[in-house]
């Protein structure tokens, strides 16, 4: 569309902005040049010649000559960029030109060799960080770590029946069709795992065989420490686990489990004590889950860490948040924005995770249920950290009597959780020999586990038959 004066005055009529810059002649190419590359790197916009500082158009005499010298300017932006130049008439022999961009699609540019960045009316010099972040999240969409091929790894590397137990239950709680065939490459392309027949590297993380993850994915790794006290001086226990991302949650899980500080209680006719841990494990195994999802797999050294100290517990992953997010915004309604969406896909049709970009607050929400603080979330020195703290926390007692199905129950949710209810009653069928038919033993659970969520003891998500219930 060709413009006019009064096209250019509505344009001008705010003065400069982050898309709009005002040039009084074009002696001032090299800076109107740092400017398009400024907004090429954010969200376009133009450049007016032949208008000053203050928004009055005094226009200039424009020749061929003129117009040569601007697009030699301009061909020092690189990667290549088009701007589309407009002459308007303003009187006699005077014009405004008017010099055009879109946001690239190519960031991030440069202008002799410095790249750009758009802050209100300024143009400032990206930072070599900046410049990273930009690569990488412009890479991000079609070339990134977890989408690039993996020929050397076939099926028969990775755990077939986690597969098949992934996509089934993908399936009964809703996330998944059904689909027409159990075959593991089928499953994996329908999960977006493979590309032309061959392995992703997300399908590797997501199912590889532990024995060959550990010499060629040293990264899929967390490192768990409970340390005595409130520093790194001793240990009280120190493990190192490799695997997939399924196993490394598993593990994890199991660790802080193991090493939660616990108030207890025992019922002089039950066995089985009653506690609660100092932190809410679905809290804890939400912020497990992001980082397993969220964190940057491309470096072979970098691991998960797991810290528990007695006044705190913490999980850092390698990398830093996008660069359109930062820890306060986490905790407001907010994009997901994951760095490995094919791995946060398959841990949401799995049920790990709930719904993206809804992870911190669930954590948020888990914590001060509890009467714990709000968990606290920092982006520094190359990593995400969430840390829990117990501060204010009030432990609560359960006092229950448990049945023999509780107790069945709940030693099946412990060691193959979640499940939902039809494979909980097939589970307990199959160990106790109940002559029940499953209908009634489906009946019978169901109340089972409607007492034990009452005793808070363990958790539904979801609804109807597609329903997993899970040990807290």
């Amino acid at each position: 569309m060709t413009l006019d004066l009064s096209a250019v005055q509505k344009m001008i009529a705010s003065g400069e902005s982050e898309t709009i810059e005002l040039k009084r002649s074009t002696a001032e190419r090299d800076p109107a040049a740092r400017g398009l590359c400024a907004m090429l790197n954010h969200r376009g916009g133009s450049v007016l010649f032949g208008v000053s500082p203050d928004g009055a158009i005094v226009g200039q005499e424009v020749s061929g000559r003129t117009i040569e010298r601007l697009v030699q300017q301009f061909a020092k932006i690189d990667p290549p960029a088009f701007p589309s130049v407009d002459r308007v008439p303003v009187r006699g022999e005077l014009e405004v030109i008017v010099v055009t961009v879109p946001a690239g699609h190519s960031r991030p540019y440069s202008y002799n060799n410095q790249a750009w960045r758009r802050v209100g009316n300024t143009n400032r010099a990206l930072s070599r960080d900046e410049y990273n972040q930009m690569v990488l999240k412009f890479m991000h969409a079609t070339r990134r770590w977890e989408n690039e091929p993996e020929p050397t790894w076939t099926v028969a590397d990775l755990d077939v029946e986690e597969i098949r137990r992934t996509v089934g239950t993908a399936v009964e709680i809703g996330r998944l069709d059904e689909p027409d065939t159990r075959e593991p490459h089928a499953l994996l392309r329908g999960l977006g795992l493979t590309v032309e027949d061959v392995l992703l590297r997300a399908a590797v993380v997501l199912f590889g065989k532990k024995d060959r993850m550990a010499a060629e994915y040293p990264q899929c790794t967390v490192r768990a420490a409970r340390f005595l006290g409130t520093d790194r001086s001793e240990f009280l226990d120190n493990r190192q686990f490799h695997g997939n991302a399924i196993e490394l949650l598993a593990s994890s899980q199991r660790f802080v489990r193991e090493n939660l500080s616990i108030a207890s209680r025992f019922e002089p006719d039950n066995f089985l004590r009653i506690d609660e841990p100092s932190y809410p494990p679905l809290a804890v195994r939400e912020a497990l889950a992001n980082a397993i999802c969220h964190r940057d797999y491309s470096s072979g050294g970098g691991a998960i860490h797991l810290a528990m100290y007695d006044d705190r517990l913490e999980i850092a992953s390698p990398g830093a948040l996008p660069s359109e997010l930062t820890p306060s915004a986490l905790y407001e309604p907010h994009r997901s924005l994951p760095w490995n969406p094919l791995v946060a896909n398959v841990f949401f049709r799995r049920g790990i995770v709930e719904m993206w970009g809804q992870g911190t607050l669930k954590m948020v929400k888990l914590a001060t249920a509890a009467g714990l603080p709000r968990p606290e979330i920092e982006d520094e020195h190359g990593a995400v950290t969430v840390r829990f703290r117990p501060d204010g926390h009030i432990p609560r007692y359960v006092h229950v009597k448990l049945s023999g199905r509780h107790r069945a129950i709940l030693a099946l949710l412990a060691s193959k959780g979640p499940l939902p209810l039809r494979e909980i009653a097939k589970e307990i069928r199959r160990e106790s020999g109940s002559r029940h038919s499953m209908a009634q033993e489906r009946r019978r659970l169901q109340q089972a586990l409607q007492e034990l969520q009452a005793y808070r003891l363990v958790e539904c998500w979801g609804a109807g038959s597609g329903a997993l219930w899970e040990r807290t």
